[in-house]
């Protein structure tokens, strides 16, 4: 049984800081590029960030520089660190794993982020 674990959001004051990370189970985690999504209310889902198997990575635009997704392939895990939090980085933020081989997808299912004063 595949699963992937959100942890680490929370509450936190603008300007402040996150560390997200996803532990994945049942699948094999070096042949996956693992991707954070998030998604606010009444807004479409989108992507945050990616790093595929051979460490290369992408950030969107409104996160660039403040954002930087990681991973730990011996401890099946990837990481969020989100640093200069603004309100509208309010978000459930997903964890998501795409195979490289099989093509095949999953998802967390998700952690809250509230960034206000």
């Amino acid at each position: 049984q595949v699963q992937l674990v959100e942890s680490g959001g929370g509450l936190v004051q603008p300007g402040g800081s996150l560390r997200l990370s996803c532990a994945g189970s049942g699948i094999i985690f070096r042949i996956y590029d693992m991707r954070w999504y998030r998604q606010a209310p009444g807004n479409q889902r989108e992507l945050v960030a990616a790093i595929t198997i051979g460490g290369l990575t992408n950030h969107a635009d409104s996160v660039k520089g403040r954002v930087t997704i990681s991973r730990d392939n011996a401890k099946n895990t990837v990481y969020l660190q989100m640093n200069s939090l603004k309100p509208e980085d309010t978000a459930v933020y997903y964890c998501n794993a795409h195979g490289v081989v099989a093509k095949d997808n999953y998802w967390g299912q998700g952690t809250q982020v509230t960034v206000s004063s």
